[in-house]
């Protein structure tokens, strides 16, 4: 691929030079200069050797350009660090290329010509008058310019494949990587060079040839007017370039903003299609697709919904003694969320969370499951399980991507502050947030629960049991957002709280 892409680049390069150097620049040199056939020949072997020490100056860059690229592919095991350097190297390549024909290219070419014909002009081998020299050097840098552009656009062609295999290499890295040039900015130079170019050559041209059959410079009262059409010329080009420019940017930032919206999961359909050119079909197909993404997602979220329901249900079918405790739990969690000022995102976590942290009892034999009595150590040492079972449950759905955030909450939902819960013994902050809320949650209702072998407690002996667990069972805040929400939410029940 790496030699394919240099093929590819050479093909490309000597098109362009064909069509700048070749046709524009030849043909503006034939046509506008007389010279005798000897001169001729002396021109010729100027240019050549200028040439010469241009190829040289530009293999120097150009190996230096693609170094980056030639180190990954040249490497039998490259790492991410390589794929992502020769990427990047790639997306800067038609930038590289236009810099490399505005240098050493053009300054190869053009330093070393005018050094040499201004030695053939002063020991009269050429009969030409220095300023040539000086209208040369004007249409060298015309010419290079109009190289560069032709460059650019043929290099970006040649880069594709290669970026295509490069981003396949480095997955979601691409996405990070800064764009060379906007959209914008393409439009603008684009039209206005190809608008100003013909009629700066031409004004160059024109120049040339009045000095020819004027060499007394009497001409020179022509331009005064000639520069005044000029500067309308570029003035109105500059006016036209931006109101093209315009045209294609406002849809084109439309579709932008809307795409970043949807990415944060926003779905809104471009309201208003006004154009009447082809970006009208192509807002329209954004807004189906936009339409069709939004109800997949709400499918799978209503999916999602249903398999949490289904596999809550099973759990209370199968201890029916606790049925609702998981509702209850997934209740009060959500409350204390909102008392944290948790954003709307995180609080819908939360609440699955807890309806499913108890979800690996399913896993816990019956014997020890619905036992009426008090436990033996062994038997508690199934119960205290169960955090471990119900995070195992839930990895085993493919994708994994929905759920993930539910399995810190559902496997932390037993530590305690002090570092003596399960199962993982994790002390203070080192708890995620969604299990310690969910602990919280979880021992308000498991005390004010009845259950076949005891009454469940009055609220005040629960919030007076959660007040003396603070800072050593439970995370303080927590319990602090669970009482003041009791108040808030149950004045008849705010005595006792309190």
């Amino acid at each position: 691929m790496y030699r394919s892409f240099l093929r590819q680049l050479w093909r490309y390069y000597v098109m362009g030079s064909a069509m700048a150097v070749g046709g524009v620049g030849t043909t503006f040199m034939l046509t506008t200069l007389r010279v005798s056939a000897q001169e001729g020949k002396w021109l010729i072997a100027i240019l050549f050797t200028s040439a010469m020490v241009m190829a040289a100056a530009e293999a120097i860059v150009f190996a230096r350009d693609v170094a980056p690229i030639r180190r990954f592919f040249a490497s039998q095991s490259p790492d991410p660090s390589l794929a992502l350097a020769a990427f990047k190297q790639v997306q800067r390549f038609p930038l590289l290329a236009v810099r490399r024909i505005l240098g050493p290219h053009l300054f190869g070419l053009s330093i070393p010509g005018a050094g040499l014909t201004a030695l053939c002009i002063h020991y009269h081998i050429l009969s030409l008058p220095y300023r040539y020299i000086l209208y040369a050097l004007a249409g060298a840098v015309l010419i290079a310019s109009l190289h560069g552009l032709i460059e650019f656009f043929l290099t970006t062609k040649a880069c594709r494949p290669l970026l295509a295999s490069l981003s396949a290499q480095i997955g979601s890295m691409a996405e990070q990587v800064p764009l060379s040039i906007s959209l914008k900015t393409k439009l603008q130079l684009t039209v206005l060079f190809s608008s100003a170019f013909p009629v700066l050559l031409f004004s160059l041209a024109t120049e040339i040839k009045w000095s020819m059959t004027d060499p007394n410079g009497a001409h020179w009262s022509y331009w005064p007017w000639a520069a005044t059409i000029l500067l309308f010329c570029i003035g109105f080009s500059i006016f036209l370039t931006r109101l093209l420019v315009e045209e294609i940017h406002e849809p084109v930032n439309v579709l932008l903003t809307h795409m970043k919206r949807a990415e944060t999961e926003a779905y809104e359909p471009i309201a208003h299609n006004v154009y009447t050119d082809e970006f009208a079909e192509l807002l329209r197909g954004f807004n189906h697709m936009i339409g069709a993404v939004h109800s997949r997602d709400q499918l799978n979220k209503q999916l999602l919904d249903s398999f949490i329901t289904v596999l809550t249900a099973a759990l209370d079918a199968r201890d029916p003694y606790t049925a609702g405790h998981s509702l209850r739990v997934a209740h009060y969690a959500r409350a204390i969320g909102e008392k944290l000022a948790l954003p709307p995102e995180q609080l819908e976590v939360l609440y699955r969370s807890a309806l499913l942290h108890d979800i690996g009892k399913i896993g816990i034999p019956d014997a020890v499951l619905l036992k009426e009595g008090k436990l033996s150590e062994e038997e508690f040492a199934w119960i205290k399980k169960h955090p471990v079972i119900g995070e195992s449950i839930l990895r085993e759905i493919q994708p994994l991507e929905p759920v993930e955030p539910l399995l810190p909450g559902i496997r932390s939902h037993h530590e305690r502050i002090d570092g003596k819960g399960y199962p993982d013994g994790l002390r203070g902050e080192d708890i995620p947030l969604f299990g310690r809320i969910i602990a919280v949650a979880d021992a308000f209702d498991a005390m004010t629960s009845d259950r076949p072998y005891r009454k469940g407690m009055e609220i005040h002996q629960a919030a007076a049991i959660l007040r003396q667990g603070k800072g050593t069972q439970w995370d303080e805040e927590m319990v602090e957002a669970f009482l003041q929400w009791m108040e808030e939410t149950m004045p008849s029940t705010a005595t006792a709280v309190s």
